[in-house]
């Protein structure tokens, strides 16, 4: 039978001496479609039509860089690559950065014009600097969207002009938004930079929260006719990142406001604390048969709780770990369960593996097990 630890996690936190009151409900927002959550550990602290389908407007750029960033990442071009401007680019409507056609522009430069200015002509030209035209660029968005797990979302543009097959929803965005921040953090910075000045032109960064809470760095708005207004907005205070998706406001403001209320509720209610660190050892368990009789055994990543601020203290770690391991045993082989309870329900389960090898032990080793396990 599987043994179980119970460990009390109140050495992790500080916490209040009054009894937990529940969380207020989360705030209503005049839009079509909201989604917040913690960065770290993924969990939803208020939604409305998350997987709702609509018209992504120019939010399409954030997968957008995300593809770019794929690219340099893989050391299939550089920032400093110099982009010859098509004609294509440079009469793409709507927004633009003002490259000229023909001129030669870095990459870095149409990253920070598709990023800060939000250049539907910058988005064109790296897109066809990356994958020869925008169409087969949109290809490796929804690639890109696929592997990510992404299963309401179609691109067929890399600018978010409006196509009745251009389609994702607030919880998608919210997965790209995460994606951004998390493999990409040398470049992300960029998206928190309130205007930026090219060919003689100085536009400013289009997300209001940026002049107005210190702790927002970033993401993206978009405006269509049929999207509204739009933002994906993230922040970080003491620690605890959250990413706000707010769709189909009837403005600027509104969707500064809209963003700015999802943002402060959960910071204001919520804490999200990293509980356990990957690779660190949680528990020694028995190995039958091999060179060594105990394995140190953990969690191969991070494990980060989201909670009321006023329930860490009843914050419970049970550990299952499997009966009668026997050598050989791979290092990362899992070994049983992490879970963390908060009363009955279930905060968050995470595999138990092993911390280092075990190989099989010698012949009077192996003899000696197999006489115990038997008995046993």
């Amino acid at each position: 039978m599987p043994r179980f630890v119970s460990l009390f996690l109140a050495f992790f936190f500080s916490f209040s001496a009054h009894a937990a009151l529940p969380v207020p409900a989360p705030p209503e927002l005049a839009a079509s479609a909201w989604l917040l959550i913690d960065f770290n550990s993924g969990k939803v602290l208020a939604e409305h039509n998350p997987d709702q389908q609509v018209e992504p407007a120019s939010l399409t750029k954030m997968m957008t860089a995300y593809v770019v960033f794929k690219e340099i990442a893989g050391g299939h071009l550089k920032l400093s690559d110099q982009v010859t401007i098509s004609e294509k680019a440079w009469r793409t409507g709507g927004s633009k950065m003002f490259i000229e056609v023909g001129n030669q522009v870095r990459v870095e430069d149409l990253l920070k014009g598709l990023i800060i200015q939000s250049g539907n002509d910058a988005a064109v030209a790296l897109a066809e600097f990356v994958a020869g035209d925008e169409t087969t660029f949109a290809h490796l968005m929804n690639r890109h969207a696929e592997r990510l797990g992404l299963t309401n979302t179609h691109f067929v543009n890399a600018t978010g002009l409006p196509d009745p097959e251009h389609l994702t929803t607030a919880h998608d965005l919210a997965v790209i938004a995460t994606a951004l921040v998390h493999d990409f953090p040398e470049h992300y910075g960029w998206h928190a930079i309130k205007e930026y000045e090219w060919n003689g032109i100085r536009q400013f960064n289009r997300n209001k929260l940026l002049w107005r809470d210190s702790t927002v760095d970033g993401i993206k708005t978009g405006h269509t006719e049929a999207a509204g207004y739009c933002l994906v907005a993230s922040a970080e205070r003491e620690g605890m990142r959250l990413i706000s998706v707010v769709l189909g406001t009837a403005s600027d403001k509104a969707r500064a406001d809209a963003n700015q209320t999802l943002l402060n509720y959960g910071f204001r209610f919520y804490n999200t604390r990293r509980v356990f660190s990957g690779g660190e050892r949680l528990e020694d368990t028995k190995v039958w048969k091999g060179d060594s009789d105990n394995l140190p055994v953990g969690i191969a990543n991070d494990l980060w709780a989201t909670v009321s601020r006023r329930q860490f203290q009843d914050l419970k770690s049970e550990m299952s770990l499997n009966a009668k391991l026997i050598a050989p045993i791979a290092e990362g082989q899992e070994v049983g369960t992490l879970k963390l309870m908060l009363g009955e329900d279930v905060v968050a389960e995470r595999p138990l593996i092993a911390l280092r090898p075990i190989a099989e032990g010698g012949f009077f080793t192996r003899l000696r097990d197999s006489i115990k396990l038997w008995f046993e």
